[in-house]
């Protein structure tokens, strides 16, 4: 039974052309695209529209509340878990022989703290941009409204948190939509009244704009100015996702200056570290010029394995090791593994840190997710993964980003015996979430299709703490993603999903 048996609202065929192309226009006027590298020469590069809604998918306003909410809790959680170097070890001491992104994090981790670069590292200040994702979880199992729909965590994302600036422009055009009257018809419930807000650019560069002032003037002698640093991957598509941001900073009433730089081998040969630490960065457009002191590393790079390479983990120590504020720092980073997640359903897990109210609040969104190990509950998980009758009410996830690594359902069986049982400890067994049935109109490079969609709410939050105590703590914005309901990954960028705003219901 669909909770929405009359949407999307029925509409012509010229309206629904009119609709698409309207669409078209938008995103290339505001840059709702993707860069096709491949195609890029000093003059021109060809890009293309990144996946859209052609209507906000509805969404219950109770839920949509409570989900941001939430966030300022699990603030509190993770910025108290960052500081816990003993439990995050303990958490991934059996990953890092069968994980090789954990193992090269945690080498990381120790040269740095082998080196003095923690103990030197006198600001102690760190930066979070969090984001919490969740889906609606049919709660009855003839649902009739919004009632009857909970709330369920798909993942804790620490880093990176890509997709806030296409979120913005999704959810202003979803708006402009409404406003100019395109989605008008008999039956049409969509209006801007029940399309929310987003700010997730200016909130975003608020953020780090923030750290940038905490960490005050260049300490450095030979320096004269300081700066945020993006560090971003080599061939990047998603610029209009990252430069946004970029050019927000520089846009403040006292502008925060930015700059980019490839992670990896120009790390290593546009930055250096002073003997007190400061990391100096020194763009090549700028030779004979005094270096710039790095204010705030902002890594949207370096969350796969294949980038830990000899260069790759000398880059991360560098960063890490110097006296700018990371976003994440390293043991952050840490705590976006999957592994984390599972252990923190674990009975007792949020009380060590939070009180009892606030871990009820958190639990409450919480579903199963087993260990895969030989622990009594591991041997449990491995008999439910390994028999088709019940591995299709789970997914198998490994502590990757992304998208387009999880296994799901019936597939599970098959993939586990093709692989060693000595790495199935680097997955964690989650249970599925069972979403409403709805139905929506998806266009993307695949082409405009109406079926049923289930969607994902990315609540983003950002964070300010030094040693554990929090400095300041915002709601920066959402996300929200739909894909159709046979597709089982969620990433837009990698073509699965796409980007959406929520049509919220009391």
């Amino acid at each position: 039974m669909s909770l929405f048996p009359r949407y999307p609202p029925p509409i012509s065929e010229d309206a629904g052309l009119h609709i698409a192309a309207q669409i078209q226009d938008w995103q290339i006027n505001h840059g709702s695209m993707l860069k096709d590298i491949r195609s890029q020469t000093a003059e021109s590069v060809l890009c293309y529209p990144i996946g859209v809604s052609v209507f906000p998918t509805p969404f219950p306003r109770a839920q949509f509340d409570r989900a941001l909410d939430l966030q300022s809790i699990y603030h509190e959680l993770y910025c108290a878990l960052a500081e816990d170097e003993q439990w995050i070890s303990s958490v991934i001491e059996d990953l890092i022989p069968v994980h090789p992104l954990a193992d090269a994090l945690w080498e990381v981790h120790l040269r740095v703290k082998s080196s003095g670069g923690y103990a030197n590292n006198t600001n102690k200040i760190s930066l979070g941009i969090f984001r919490s994702d969740y889906m609606l979880h049919v709660e009855d199992e003839r649902p009739t409204d919004g009632e009857a729909l909970g709330l369920k965590q798909v993942e804790f994302n620490t880093f990176s948190c890509a997709g806030a600036s296409h979120a913005d422009k999704v959810v202003d055009m979803h708006h402009h939509l409404a406003r100019t009257g395109a989605y008008d018809c008999k039956d049409s419930s969509i209006s801007t009244t029940c399309l929310p807000q987003n700010n997730n650019i200016e909130n975003l560069a608020s953020c780090l704009a923030e750290a940038h002032a905490a960490y005050g003037t260049h300490k450095s002698a030979i320096a004269t100015q300081t700066a945020v640093l993006f560090v971003v991957q080599p061939r990047n598509f998603n610029i209009a996702d990252e430069r946004p941001l970029e050019y927000a900073l520089w846009k403040q009433d006292i502008p925060v200056p930015a700059y980019r730089v490839e992670f990896g081998g120009d790390v290593m040969k546009y930055t250096s570290l002073t003997k007190s630490r400061e990391l100096l960065f020194h763009p090549p457009w700028r030779e004979g010029q005094p270096p710039i002191e790095v204010s705030v590393v902002y890594f949207r790079a370096g969350y796969e394995a294949h980038e830990y390479d000899g260069t790759g983990k000398d880059a991360r120590i560098q960063l890490e090791g110097s006296r700018a504020i990371k976003c994440p720092s390293l043991l952050a980073h840490i705590l976006t593994f999957k592994k984390v997640q599972q252990c923190l359903t674990a009975p007792g897990a949020l009380e060590r840190v939070l009180s009892p109210e606030k871990a009820a609040a958190i639990r409450s969104t919480f579903v199963q997710i087993y260990p895969m190990d030989e622990s009594p509950r591991g041997l449990h998980a491995r008999k439910l993964a390994m028999d088709p009758a019940t591995a299709r009410d789970y997914i198998l996830k490994p502590s990757l980003e992304g998208g387009g690594n999880n296994v799901h359902g019936e597939d599970i069986p098959r993939f586990l015996a093709e692989i060693s049982p000595s790495s199935w400890s680097a997955f964690v067994l989650m249970e599925r979430i069972a979403s409403p049935e709805v139905e929506n109109v998806l266009m993307s490079s695949k082409g405009i299709d109406l079926g049923g969609v289930i969607s994902e709410l990315g609540v983003i939050g950002g964070c300010l703490w030094r040693r554990g105590e929090i400095l300041s703590s915002s709601v920066v914005g959402w996300s929200f993603k739909t894909k159709f309901e046979d597709v089982e990954e969620m990433s837009v960028v990698k073509g699965y999903g796409c980007f959406d705003t929520p049509l919220l219901f009391s």
